[in-house]
């Protein structure tokens, strides 16, 4: 919902960092999206793993960037929401992956 918001809000035409957040954020599904789809956990928690940095930086330039962007109570939820979210994906991935490298 995070990316839909920032794929179609206004502010996304003139800002080209806030165009990387969105593209990052898709980026991150797309990723997952087939090893979903084919039920191959291995799979998707290596993909996962694999890009969690990218997903990380792109939550922390979201936060850095938001309140220059718009102080709208959206961007401010859509910021609380990406970063919760974000924390929460990294300690699933991290805890499903602590001791068993995906190699």
């Amino acid at each position: 919902m995070i990316r839909a918001f920032l794929k179609h809000c206004e502010e996304a035409e003139e800002d080209d960092e806030l165009r990387d957040v969105q593209r990052t954020l898709y980026d991150y599904m797309l990723a997952l999206g087939g090893p979903l789809r084919d039920g191959d956990h291995r799979k998707y928690l290596k993909q996962a793993k694999k890009k969690l940095k990218k997903l990380r930086n792109a939550n922390e330039l979201f936060l850095e960037i938001q309140p220059e962007i718009s102080s709208h109570t959206n961007f401010q939820m859509a910021a609380v929401s990406l970063n919760a979210s974000v924390k929460q994906i990294a300690k699933l991935i991290e805890s499903h992956t602590a001791g068993h490298p995906l190699s």
